[in-house]
C-alpha cells in the first residue's frame, strides 16, 4: 500500500463541518517521504487532464422502486423535513478504513452507496422535495484529487453530481454545504441517528429521539414486505450462495488439510465475484464448533467424521443477503448419530416451512418446529414430558437455544426496528421473506445427554418467500434432506 502522502480529506464533510479554503489542503503524514509541494508541481497537476464526464447515464434498475419507497415516507411524516445518512468511513487502524457499506435506510431509499451521502425530504406543498448531498468529484484546482487521501488518485473516482442526478433519478447537491443548511433550518425535522455524527450535531437543538425513532421504525417496517426488485435480489443472492456451498463441498479435503479458515475464504472468494460481499460473517464450524451458535472465528480442525455447519450468504451489489445453513458431513456420509439428529431437525424444518403461509401467524412456523423438536427430544428420554409441559416450560431450550427463524432482506435480520405487534405478533403477508432454521445443539460439556450426543450441533436454514397460495423456498436448489445430502456430496466430489 502505497504511503507517500497522507493528507487530510479536505473533500468530505466532518462533525465540525466543512474545511474552509484557508485550511492546509494537504497534512503529511508524520514520516511522509516528501516534504511538500512545490507551486511548480502543482500548477502541473491542475492541467492535461482528459475530459472523463458520463454523459447518456441510464437510472439505476430500482430507480422506480426507490421513488415510490420515498413516496410512502413523504405521506407518512407530512411537513416535517427527514434527514437520511449513508454514513462516514470508519477508522480500521491508523491511517485504514473498513470498507464502506451505506446504511440500510440511506440505500433503501436511494440505491446510493457512497459515502458521506445525505438524503434530505424537504416539505413541499403536500409532499416533499427530495435532494440527495454528495461529495462532488475530487476538485483539480486545489489538488485534492491527488493529494487527498480521499482523492481520485488515491482511492477511485466519484460520480459528479450531473452523473448522479442521472443515476439515482434525484436532484444532488454538494454534501459539504449541508450541515450549515441544517443548522439554520426551522420547522420539525427528524434525522435517522447512528450513521453520521457531523449530521446528527448540525440538528442536535431540532430533533427529539422519539421523533427519530418512529422515522427508524416506519422505515423498518416498509421494508417487511418486499417488492419485485427486492424478491429478484434476493433470489440472485441465494443462487450465488448455493454455487458458494458447491465450492465448498469441493475442497473440504484442503480444508482438512488446513482449518476452517479455508472453507471461509472458499466461500468468500464466489462472494466478491458475483456480488458486493458476504452479507455477514460467515459460520464456517466443524465438530463441536457447531454447537457455537455464531462461530466465526474459523480457525478449527476439519476432520473427516465429523459435521460441518456452514451458515453463510452472499450480498449482492445493491446489499441484499442470503442467510443459509447446511449440516455437512466431512466425510460425506453422516454416522447413525448424526443421522438421527439431522433427520430429526430436518422434519422439524419441514414443520416449520409447511406453516409459512399468507394469513399465519409470524410465530406458527417457530411453534410447528419447536414442537417437531421437543417430540424427539422427550422420545429420547433427554427430557421428561408430556410435550406440551416441555413447550410450555420452554424445557427444549437448552438444545435449540435460538428462534426458529427472521425476517431477511437488506440486513441479514432485516426490520429489527419494527414494532412487536407488526413483527413478531404480527401476520404473514405475501412478499414478505424469512428465514426458517431450527437446530440442535448438544454442547460437549453436556453431562445431561449420552456421550454420543455430545459435541453435535445441527442446523438447516433455507429462505423462503411468502407467496399468494403459500411459500417458495428461494434456496431449494441445495439439498436438505440426510440421503440427498450425501448424493449431492459425492457428486460434487466426483
Amino acid at each position: 500500500m502505497s504511503d507517500e502522502l497522507n493528507p487530510a480529506v479536505p473533500d468530505s464533510a466532518t462533525a465540525e463541518g466543512p474545511e474552509t479554503e484557508a485550511e492546509e489542503t494537504v497534512k503529511q503524514r508524520k514520516n511522509g517521504l516528501y516534504p511538500g509541494v512545490s507551486d511548480e508541481l502543482a500548477e502541473n497537476m491542475k492541467s492535461g487532464w482528459a475530459d472523463t464526464e458520463l454523459r447518456d447515464l441510464e437510472p439505476i434498475p430500482q430507480a422506480a422502486e426507490t421513488a415510490r419507497r420515498r413516496a410512502a415516507l413523504s405521506a407518512r411524516f407530512p411537513g416535517e423535513r427527514l434527514v437520511i445518512p449513508a454514513g462516514n468511513l470508519k477508522t480500521r487502524s491508523n491511517d485504514t478504513e473498513y470498507p464502506f457499506r451505506a446504511s440500510v435506510e440511506y440505500a433503501y431509499l436511494t440505491g446510493n452507496q457512497t459515502e458521506d451521502g445525505v438524503l434530505v425530504l424537504e416539505p413541499r406543498g403536500d409532499g416533499h422535495e427530495a435532494t440527495l448531498y454528495l461529495l462532488p468529484r475530487s476538485d483539480r484546482e486545489n489538488g485534492e484529487f491527488w493529494l487527498s487521501g480521499q482523492g481520485e488518485l488515491w482511492v477511485g473516482r466519484r460520480h459528479s453530481l450531473t452523473e448522479s442526478e442521472a443515476l439515482y433519478g434525484i436532484p444532488a447537491a454538494d454534501v459539504r454545504e449541508l450541515a450549515d443548511k441544517l443548522r439554520e433550518a426551522t420547522g420539525p425535522v427528524r434525522v435517522v441517528r447512528g450513521h453520521d455524527a457531523g449530521i446528527e450535531a448540525a440538528l442536535t437543538d431540532k430533533v427529539t429521539a422519539e421523533r427519530d425513532e418512529e422515522l427508524r421504525v416506519f422505515l423498518s417496517e416498509a421494508r417487511l414486505v418486499k417488492d419485485e426488485f427486492e424478491i429478484g435480489e434476493l433470489q440472485k443472492a441465494v443462487d450465488s450462495t448455493v454455487r458458494g456451498f458447491e465450492d465448498v463441498v469441493k475442497v473440504l479435503d484442503k480444508a482438512e488439510a488446513t482449518s476452517e479458515r479455508y472453507i471461509e475464504g472458499t466461500f468468500f472468494l464466489r462472494a466478491r465475484v458475483e456480488g458486493n460481499d458476504v452479507g455477514y460473517g460467515s459460520i464456517c464450524a466443524a465438530g463441536p464448533h457447531a454447537c457455537t451458535l455464531h462461530w466465526v472465528r474459523n480457525d478449527g480442525p476439519v476432520r473427516s467424521g465429523d459435521l460441518l455447519l456452514l451458515d453463510a450468504g452472499v450480498e449482492t451489489h445493491t446489499l441484499y443477503t442470503a442467510d443459509v445453513t447446511r449440516t455437512l458431513p466431512v466425510g460425506g456420509t453422516y454416522s447413525e448419530i448424526q443421522k438421527k439428529i439431522y433427520d430429526a431437525v430436518y422434519e422439524a424444518q419441514e414443520a416449520g416451512i409447511a406453516a409459512v403461509k399468507p394469513g399465519a401467524k409470524y410465530r406458527d412456523f417457530h411453534d410447528a418446529a419447536q414442537r417437531v423438536l421437543a417430540e424427539r427430544l422427550v422420545e429420547w428420554g433427554l427430557v421428561e414430558g408430556p410435550v406440551e409441559r416441555v413447550l410450555e416450560l420452554g424445557l427444549q431450550r437448552r438444545w435449540t437455544l435460538h428462534g426458529t427463524g427472521h425476517m431477511l432482506g437488506m440486513d441479514v435480520h432485516d426490520c429489527a426496528a419494527a414494532r412487536t405487534e407488526t413483527y413478531v405478533d404480527g401476520t404473514l403477508e405475501p412478499g414478505m421473506v424469512l428465514t426458517v432454521e431450527p437446530g440442535l445443539y448438544f454442547q460437549a460439556d453436556d453431562l445431561t445427554v449420552p456421550e454420543e450426543y455430545r459435541g453435535i450441533g445441527v442446523r438447516i436454514e433455507d429462505d423462503i418467500l411468502v407467496t399468494e397460495d403459500g411459500n417458495r423456498n428461494l434456496s431449494a436448489a441445495l439439498p436438505r434432506r440426510s440421503d440427498e445430502v450425501e448424493s449431492w456430496m459425492a457428486s460434487l466430489k466426483g
